[in-house]
């Protein structure tokens, strides 16, 4: 085997673990999930993603800022730019914030579960200052409505746009919302968010 084709294994191989690790962590949170859980869920030995990864906080730190990274860098070059429109940003983000969300509905809860765990790790990784407080959207929003902090409002927008898919295992549990009715409600939000976060601005 030459080293391109030991490349390709050893990738292989880690992908397989990361992919078992969010599968694991995402069901059972950081604190119940077991190195040998992702192992056996990957369908490979124990002592490979030890040798892989060293440890169960390093590779769940690894998968954490991958799915930091998309609930919230995904909007981050978004709401930076300074080409556009308050209302342009609006209505690219309720869009494109729900359509990623759909494809990955399990990515709210399990970043509100390492939240709620370890805050301060997750203020580490997302750089919240950064992030949203100095952002060119941010700012749009407080010289729209001076009087009100914008990250009210930026607190609003996302609520409105993330809050679905949290409670969409309540309305599974309950039968009170089939798939198709729940996904037409996503649709029905890419411009419904859109109405309602520019009438709080007026």
């Amino acid at each position: 085997m030459n080293e391109q084709e030991k490349a390709e294994v050893n990738l292989s191989t880690e992908e397989k673990f990361k992919e078992a690790a969010r599968i694991v962590f995402t069901k059972k949170g950081y604190a119940a999930t077991k190195t040998r859980d992702i192992a056996e869920q990957a369908g490979l030995n124990l002592a490979l993603l030890n040798y892989y990864f060293r440890s169960k906080e390093k590779l769940f730190e690894i998968i954490m800022i991958e799915k930091v990274q998309q609930l919230f860098a995904f909007i981050s070059p978004a709401l930076n730019d300074t080409n556009t429109s308050l209302e342009e940003k609006i209505d690219w983000v309720a869009v494109n914030y729900i359509e990623m969300l759909t494809k990955n509905p399990d990515l709210p809860i399990f970043v509100l579960s390492e939240i709620r765990t370890n805050p301060e790790r997750f203020a580490k990784i997302i750089q919240l200052n950064t992030f949203v407080l100095k952002s060119h959207f941010v700012k749009q929003l407080a010289e729209r409505k001076p009087g009100i902090n914008p990250v009210q409002l930026f607190l609003n927008f996302l609520g409105m746009l993330i809050f679905p898919f949290i409670a969409k295992p309540v309305f599974h549990s309950t039968s009170a919302m089939s798939d198709d009715m729940f996904n037409q409600l996503l649709e029905d939000r890419k411009t419904l968010v859109p109405k309602w976060m520019k009438l709080m601005l007026e």
